[in-house]
């Protein structure tokens, strides 16, 4: 489980064969082989660790259904190792298992050194979006600014901007999105009841 806020931005060294090479310093910290890391909001499993990078196996499965597929050497990517039960949460509930792909509509600068993002998102994930719900965008814990039929803005801070790869995203790329765990939940318990 993670909490959507990233600990550091790593740089992708290599993708080939199904396997994703990221420089990192921060998150090597206390990790091995086995251990769950969050890459752009994809949990992924660490394969081979050195001590200035981290290397994972990526199946076809995430390929079709994240961003990851579209990764080059040089890219940042948000990192963030999984929380433990005895911490503080911090963002929102996140798993690192994408709902789908969401494509940048703008990112316009909010006059406060901050941005908007206006994000539009596939029908499968809208139907879990809320104003002022939850949201996770490249694995970044988000809060809803406003709904529109195809998607979402979001108000991204200076801080968030300077600190994950949202600072730099343009309109056309695409961005993995979790929605609230809890909505999904909810959604099937209603479904079950009838």
């Amino acid at each position: 489980m993670f909490t959507g806020i990233v600990e550091e931005l790593g740089t992708v060294r290599n993708v080939r064969d199904h396997r994703v090479t990221v420089g990192c310093r921060a998150v090597i910290a206390d990790t091995h082989v086995g251990s769950s890391i969050a890459v752009n909001g994809v949990c992924l499993t660490v394969v081979e660790r050195t001590p200035s990078s981290l290397a994972f196996d990526v199946t076809d499965e995430t390929l079709e259904r994240s961003s990851l597929g579209r990764m080059r050497p040089g890219d940042a990517v948000n990192l963030e190792r999984p929380d433990s039960l005895a911490a503080r949460l911090g963002g929102h509930l996140v798993q690192g298992h994408v709902d789908g792909v969401g494509t940048v509509a703008a990112s316009e600068p909010d006059g406060h050194d901050g941005l908007v993002l206006r994000i539009d998102l596939p029908a499968a994930v809208r139907r879990y979006v809320v104003e002022k719900g939850s949201l996770a965008v490249d694995g970044v814990s988000l809060t809803v600014a406003a709904v529109h039929d195809d998607g979402v803005s979001i108000a991204v801070i200076p801080h968030t901007r300077e600190v994950t790869t949202l600072g730099s995203v343009r309109a056309g790329d695409a961005v993995n999105i979790e929605a609230d765990l809890l909505a999904k939940y909810v959604e099937r318990l209603m479904e079950r009841a009838g």
